[in-house]
């Protein structure tokens, strides 16, 4: 059954004055959610490029002015997705993630779609299927601040393809989230990029610069022979997360009145190995009485992931992290990291 489009403003061949002065400006010219089809050298082809699913998270929005603002031309017809325009205008501009007491929007994309964000997220999946674009780019800030890295469902040359446009970093994960990128099939290769941090100059940068890659390229699909586009891989990470009820925060020492204290600088580990003597910080319980950890297999991984030496915290081997913040709301609703080897493999099992 078709969905009727009811929440998205839609815009064609939009002119430099819509990009207005700023990305606020921008934002306040588009009102609410919006669709941008912007016409390219071949319009028998489209890409889709979707933005601002978190409204604190400008960078793909950021790119997208600065392209509508240069009238830039696309290859092929580039249909373009600014989402959670309502929640990146809140006060101060791009600080919520979404409004309150709404669900992640990029948690939405499966269903049942029976509130505000699955009803919108239902309608982004309608414009994607009426579009048929060969390819679908979903761009993100990362949590914390890190450097890019790209995220699929599955590897295959089309994905490795879309990901090198944006950078060399590739995590493959099977989580079952209900994010945008799970609807990837072989006749729309779907990706997430994440280009780093939200206040990041360089974030900003590479986001400009991948999306005029990925928008004026005349192909952006992997050839028929095979290609090594030099990523470093990430396999199946298992995410880190908090228990209901217990309570985070971050410093230099044990925070009193908190169950997990996480180090002020943690941030720092991002994409880098750490061994099992990195302290990662302190907590007051047993490890798994305060986290949830799920391996590929539906098993309990915490004690894959951290150990406790009377209230320290550090890693229970040699692995690789990332996504980590310290935005602690972040922490709390989402995960504190995801981790993999040291290699990049998926973390081994745990013996019971």
């Amino acid at each position: 059954m078709a969905v009727t489009l009811r929440r998205f403003r839609f815009l064609k061949n939009p002119v430099a004055d819509l990009a207005g002065a700023s990305s606020e400006e921008f934002l306040e010219n588009l009102g609410g959610p919006s669709c941008l089809l912007i016409d390219g050298h071949d319009t028998s082809r489209a890409r889709a490029f979707v933005t601002l699913l978190h409204g604190n998270e400008p960078s793909g929005l950021h790119a997208l002015r600065r392209f509508i603002a240069e009238q830039q031309q696309p290859a092929v017809n580039l249909l373009c997705v600014v989402a959670s325009v309502h929640a990146a205008l809140q006060k101060p501009s791009f600080s919520h993630r979404m409004l309150p007491r709404a669900r992640d929007l990029n948690r939405c994309f499966r269903p049942p779609f029976d509130d505000e964000q699955g009803r919108l997220a239902e309608e982004i999946l309608e414009l994607l299927r009426l579009h048929h674009p060969e390819a679908v780019v979903d761009m993100h800030n990362t949590s914390g601040s890190g450097p890019a890295f790209g995220v699929v469902t599955h590897l295959d040359r089309q994905h490795d393809a879309l990901i090198s446009l944006f950078t060399r970093r590739l995590v493959v994960s099977h989580l079952n989230l209900g994010a945008l990128m799970e609807i990837s099939d072989v006749n729309c290769p779907t990706v997430t990029v994440e280009v780093g941090g939200r206040q990041d100059d360089e974030a900003h940068a590479l986001a400009y610069e991948g999306l005029l890659r990925y928008a004026t390229a005349e192909h952006v699909l992997a050839p028929e022979e095979s290609v090594d586009w030099g990523l470093e891989l990430f396999s199946n990470p298992i995410r880190l997360e908090l228990q209901d009820g217990v309570t985070l925060a971050y410093g230099e020492s044990p925070q009193p009145g908190h169950d997990v204290t996480l180090r002020s600088d943690i941030e720092h580990h991002n994409f880098g190995v750490v061994d099992a003597s990195t302290p990662l910080g302190w907590i007051t319980g047993d490890p798994r009485s305060l986290f949830r950890a799920i391996d590929a297999e539906g098993r309990c991984a915490v004690a894959a992931l951290v150990r406790d030496d009377e209230g320290d915290l550090y890693p229970a081997m040699d692995m690789k992290l990332f996504m980590i913040t310290t935005n602690a709301g972040i922490a709390q609703s989402d995960c504190l990291f995801y981790a993999v080897a040291a290699d990049g493999a998926p973390i081994p099992a745990t013996p019971h």
